[in-house]
């Protein structure tokens, strides 16, 4: 699989990578086989970049990476992790902490249920409103001095953080949504990156599986945080898998499937996109590996602006209570 700089200061990753959040429950139950058999596939296709986060089923995400990559060359792996979002024993949200005390105590934590002695990649999962963006990232700074990370990331934040995280330390990478239902970031912030030659890893490259072309009305099970999302809500989801089944006749008129092309649809918005995958199957590991073989003219992103237009979603990406403390929504 081919390589690429992670903007212009970050580490060398494969031009798409896994996300494994789902498998740790985030889309009701996953089985523990299956998603280390998946992360074991990723890594013999190529896939070096395993994006995850310290809160994903309270730590079992990271402690369910460090089974899997026991055996395999440490040095091959780019781990991206998110720390911050505060979580209690039922699960529930408590928002965020990115204090320095707290950055140094959940790097601890992280380090040791990974099984790893440094984090190639460490970012705040989200700005945390009472504590300034300059004292975490000189906090990730020292950490990087110390040897415990590599590079500094930001998560879902806004051109004005962007800068000021950027002036106190180089920032390899922002990691945000975007897709062909969630392009908000082409206005400002993809710009502002650009400008300052940090890269872009895009989650939600299918929408939390909607543009996937496998979702099916009424499929959200109970433990699924989908059930609480605006655009899966009824009134809404016939509206965007309508879009789903636009996209479908040019994935077929390209002899792809519907993931291929929305994810090949977010690689090629630049070299300096890296796509993240949330395959907790290989089944679906293969099919968004696929991807990467599927080239789009400037005749085919034409044709797929049509089916499926900027602003054409119904429905929010996230409910209006999470919304209102995400700093890369603010305008």
């Amino acid at each position: 699989m081919d390589q690429v700089l992670l903007g212009k200061t970050g580490p060398m990753v494969s031009t798409i990578g896994l996300g494994c959040m789902g498998m740790s429950g985030m889309y009701g139950p996953s089985d523990r086989t299956e998603s280390i058999a998946t992360i074991h596939a990723s890594l013999d296709a190529g896939i070096t970049l395993i994006d995850t986060g310290d809160f994903y089923g309270m730590g079992h995400n990271e402690m369910l990476i460090g089974e899997a990559l026991k055996g395999q060359d440490r040095d091959r792996v780019v781990l991206s992790v998110k720390f911050g979002a505060l979580r209690d024993a039922a699960g529930n949200w408590a928002g965020y902490d990115c204090r320095p005390k707290a950055v140094r105590n959940f790097l601890a934590y992280t380090l040791q249920r990974l099984g790893v002695d440094h984090i190639d990649v460490y970012r705040p999962a989200r700005l945390d409103p009472d504590v300034p963006v300059e004292e975490t990232v000189g906090a990730i700074a020292d950490l990087v001095k110390a040897g415990y990370v590599r590079h500094i990331g930001l998560s879902e934040v806004g051109s004005e953080t962007i800068r000021k995280a950027a002036a106190v330390h180089p920032i390899s990478d922002l990691q945000i949504e975007y897709s062909l239902i969630s392009r908000g970031i082409e206005d400002d912030i993809l710009p502002t990156c650009r400008t300052l030659g940090i890269g872009i890893t895009a989650y939600g490259v299918l929408s939390r599986g909607l543009i996937s072309g496998h979702w099916q009305k009424d499929a959200v099970r109970n433990g699924d945080f989908r059930a609480a999302s605006p655009r899966f809500q009824e009134g809404n989801v016939d509206r965007n898998l309508a879009l789903v089944d636009a996209l479908k006749r040019v994935a077929d008129a390209k002899g792809a499937s519907v993931a291929q092309i929305a994810i090949a649809w977010v690689a090629a918005q630049g070299k300096d996109i890296v796509p993240l995958v949330g395959a907790r199957r290989r089944d679906r590991l293969a099919e968004a590996l696929a991807s990467q073989a599927v080239h789009l003219t400037p005749e085919d992103l034409a044709v797929i602006e049509r089916a499926v237009p900027r602003d054409a979603a119904a429905g929010a990406r996230y409910p209006e209570a999470q919304l209102a403390h995400m700093d890369s929504e603010r305008h």
